[in-house]
C-alpha cells in the first residue's frame, strides 16, 4: 500500500513530480491512479496559481494545481469527480491525500493578498504561509475544528439526517467551535441547540480532516442526560433512536461519521475495542 506524508516545500514541481489537480470541487483523475506526472497533466493546469507542493507518495513529491477552465474540453483530458463522491463512494480515493491537497488549494487561492492591507503575498521562505512583506504578517492555511457526536441512550443511538445534504443517510449531530468555547461545551451546545437534548460524559474518540473545505472533525460519545427531541429544522430533517442491527442508511467507514457509529455498534453490543 503507498503511503501519503503531508509536508511543505517551496519548490516548483518537475516534470516528474506528481500532481493532483483539481477543478473546483472535483478532481480531475487519470484512467489509472489519482495521480500523474506534471509533465502529463501541465497542460491541463493553470499557470497561476502555480502547483504547491503538499506532501509525498511513495518517496515522491505530490503537487496540487487548479485545472484551466476549459481544461475538459481538451484532448486527452482525466475525468472529473466530485470531491464528495470520492471520499463517500470511492474505496480506492487516497482520502488523507485528497483532504490535504484541497485544503491547501483553498489556502493558496483565498489569500493571495493580504486581508489587512490588501496587497499581493507571496510565499514565506521557511513554512507552509503567505506573507505580506508591507504587515509583515503570515497567513496560515485555515483550520475550522468541528465537534461530531454519537449519543447513547441505554442500547440505542441518535441518528439524524440533515435537512441540508441530498443524500438519505442518517448521520451525527455536529458543528463548529464558537471562539473561547472548550471543545466538551461545543458538543453540549451543539446537541442542545440541533435536538433540545442535554448529554453527559462526553469522550473524545478520533479526528478526521474534511476538506469542505477545512474543517477538523473532533469526534465523541456522549449519554443521553434528559430533554425531549425538538428540532432545528433548518438543520435537522429527522431525527430518531436507533438500535445496532436496525440502522438506516449510514455514511461510509471512510468518513468519521461512518466510524463513530461502527464504534457505537460495537459498544452497544459489548464487543472490545469500541475506540473508532
Amino acid at each position: 500500500m503507498a503511503i501519503w506524508t503531508p509536508g511543505w516545500s517551496n519548490k516548483a514541481p518537475q516534470e516528474h513530480d506528481l500532481v493532483l489537480t483539481i477543478a473546483g470541487d472535483a478532481v480531475l483523475k487519470p484512467d489509472i491512479g489519482w495521480l500523474n506526472q506534471w509533465r502529463a497533466v501541465s497542460p491541463f493546469a493553470k499557470a497561476e496559481p502555480d502547483a504547491v507542493y503538499v506532501g509525498q507518495w511513495d518517496g515522491q513529491a505530490v503537487y496540487v494545481a487548479e485545472a484551466d477552465a476549459d481544461a475538459d474540453a481538451l484532448p486527452g483530458a482525466p475525468e472529473p469527480v466530485p470531491l464528495r463522491d470520492a471520499l463517500l463512494m470511492m474505496e480506492d480515493a487516497p482520502a488523507d491525500m485528497l483532504s490535504t491537497a484541497f485544503q491547501v488549494h483553498h489556502w493558496w487561492r483565498d489569500h493571495r493578498f493580504c486581508g489587512r492591507c490588501g496587497g499581493a503575498t507571496g510565499l514565506h521562505p521557511l513554512e507552509r504561509a503567505k506573507w505580506c512583506e508591507a504587515c509583515s504578517i503570515p497567513w496560515y492555511p485555515r483550520l475550522a475544528p468541528c465537534v461530531i457526536v454519537v449519543i447513547r441512550r441505554d442500547d440505542r443511538m441518535l441518528l439524524a439526517r440533515s435537512s441540508r445534504v441530498k443524500r438519505h443517510f442518517f448521520s451525527l449531530i455536529a458543528g463548529f467551535v464558537e471562539p473561547g468555547e472548550n471543545i466538551e461545551a461545543a458538543v453540549a451546545r451543539e446537541v442542545k441547540e440541533e435536538t433540545g437534548l442535554d448529554v453527559s460524559g462526553v469522550r473524545y474518540q478520533a479526528s478526521q480532516p474534511w476538506p469542505f473545505p477545512h474543517q477538523l472533525m473532533l469526534g465523541f460519545f456522549a449519554d443521553y442526560a434528559g430533554g425531549n427531541l425538538t428540532l432545528q429544522e433548518d438543520e435537522i430533517a429527522e431525527a430518531d433512536w436507533f438500535r445496532p442491527g436496525e440502522l438506516p442508511p449510514v455514511p461510509p467507514s471512510t468518513t468519521i461519521a461512518g466510524q463513530l457509529i461502527d464504534a457505537m455498534v460495537r459498544e452497544i453490543s459489548g464487543e472490545e475495542g469500541a475506540q473508532a
